[in-house]
């Protein structure tokens, strides 16, 4: 690794920056659009790691819903990267609460554990050593007191988390031994790593201001895919690439440095430009929403419109629709139970209904509602027993998970005393100040938008009563509703 090479407008502060908040390296690189790329090449070698990658598989929604994974990502982030040592704190312990339900064992048998802290400990590595490839790729690297300044802020992020960094070295200059160590004696071609490398964008569904475009999105796909996946495959350790088999492509070394400068180039446009928040809250606006910023969202979604419609005429690929998200429902009608099991019930998108799936969606309310443990465990527990109650209902080959064809068998099965619990059980989570009905903050908290107008009642709440009979009808797949769809089908 070298360092020899230092911009010319590198920071010489007088005194030592703050490693959170907003005077921290990390919060500079926060809007910087080499992290697109930076992330992905990160994500890539924290899947390679055996237990990381089997978590993913067995745990993640980042297949079915990787734009909903984005943002409570960057959300996560953000927190634990806040000035407000609380409100870090929080989030810690809200992340060591959802890693500690995560365990079992991969396609091998061998045991993974989120919480095993040599585990926790590279995934802190890859993120630090990708901000550093990043600039070096970009031709901007980072000096050397840069670059140890920003170690120590990632040694306190796992600090943060595990009360302790000694899973990492203390010192900068032992980092790249373990580094490469790990690269060179633990990482493996992963099945979770080639789904991120090969496969994940040929089902990417759209975002959410593309979902009216399916053919732009589409092309959009096809061209982006193998680009980013070339891009990602040059940018990585060449001792896991070689250790993986994983191809070359002709050109692709060029390719990379090209793109990793031209989004380096990005310094140079005016404070305030480019906004990794704002961008990723207009990607992800639900059609819905009552956001002031829908309206720009909704005329850039008409253009896509017409866009798509003109390229179906002059292409081939007219009859493209996007297999990761059906149409958008405008009334209230009843869900297929193919479109259901697929878009709300198989949260990990891998064909099957199991607990992995219902923890998916306790875990995504749990974030919504930014819940304190005993909240928290109570909706997990609820979950639990409607998964327990589906077990018994729908799982008639005994095999310990749902198929979409068991499911479609016994659809009426889904609504029984358990669902009704967790219906319960959530009313009360979004109900803050306990005074027995949701009012529009408590609302806006839990489904990201104003009143529904047919769900408002007249004094501006919402009671226990409607709350669960909705919630319930929508869980059992007996209609489709407006404000409920986006809770868990959000991509």
């Amino acid at each position: 690794m070298t360092t020899d090479t230092i911009p010319a407008d590198a920071p010489h502060p007088d005194e030592e920056p703050p490693l959170f908040g907003s005077g921290s390296q990390f919060h500079a690189f926060f809007d910087d659009p080499r992290w697109a790329l930076a992330m992905i090449r990160a994500t890539v070698l924290e899947a390679a790691h055996p237990q990381i990658g089997a978590a993913l598989l067995d745990n993640s929604t980042f297949v079915a819903h990787p734009w909903r994974r984005l943002r409570n990502t960057f959300l996560s982030m953000r927190r634990m990267y806040s000035g407000d040592p609380v409100v870090r704190e929080r989030e810690a312990a809200r992340l060591n609460r959802l890693h500690a339900r995560m365990s079992g064992t991969d396609l091998r048998g061998r045991a993974y554990d989120a919480m095993d802290r040599a585990t926790r400990a590279w995934v802190i590595a890859t993120l630090f050593e990708s901000a550093v490839t990043m600039c070096r790729l970009s031709g901007q690297p980072l000096e050397q007191r840069t670059m140890e300044r920003m170690y120590a802020e990632y040694r306190a992020f796992l600090a943060a988390l595990d009360g302790d960094a000694t899973e990492l070295p203390e010192e900068l200059h032992d980092f790249w031994a373990y580094f490469d160590r790990v690269v060179e004696e633990e990482l493996e071609n992963t099945e979770a790593a080639r789904i991120i490398l090969y496969r994940l964008f040929d089902h990417l569904p759209a975002p959410a201001l593309l979902d009216g475009a399916p053919t732009v999105w589409a092309a959009g796909r096809a061209v982006a895919g193998p680009l980013f996946g070339a891009i990602t495959v040059a940018s990585l350790p060449e001792a896991y690439r070689r250790r993986a088999g994983l191809p070359e492509m002709p050109g692709a070394d060029t390719l990379m440095r090209g793109a990793y400068l031209a989004a380096g180039l990005a310094r140079f446009l005016p404070e305030g430009w480019l906004n990794a928040e704002n961008i990723i809250n207009l990607l992800t606006l639900s059609t819905g929403s009552d956001d002031p910023r829908a309206r720009t969202v909704a005329a850039l979604r008409g253009r896509m419109k017409r866009a798509s419609a003109l390229l179906r005429l002059i292409t081939p690929l007219g009859g493209v629709t996007d297999p990761g998200r059906a149409s958008a429902h405008t009334g209230e009608g009843r869900h297929s139970a193919e479109e259901f099991f697929r878009q709300v019930l198989d949260q990990t998108g891998d064909g099957h209904l199991d607990w992995p799936d219902l923890a998916a969606m306790a875990r995504e309310l749990s974030t919504r509602l930014d819940l304190d443990e005993p909240e928290e465990t109570r909706l997990y527990d609820a979950f639990a027993s409607w998964w327990h109650e589906l077990q018994e209902a729908l799982d008639t080959d005994g095999d310990g998970r749902v198929s979409a064809d068991e499911y479609a068998a016994a659809v009426p099965s889904l609504a029984g005393p358990a669902l009704i619990r967790v219906a319960e059980v959530l009313f009360d989570a979004a109900d803050a100040d306990g005074n027995g009905t949701i009012d529009a903050d408590e609302y806006r908290a839990l489904f990201r938008t104003a009143f529904h107008r047919d769900l408002a009642a007249g004094d501006g709440t919402y009671g226990r009563s409607a709350f669960v009979g909705d919630f319930v009808s929508f869980m059992s797949a007996r209609r489709t509703s407006t404000p409920y769809d986006p809770l868990f089908t959000d991509a």
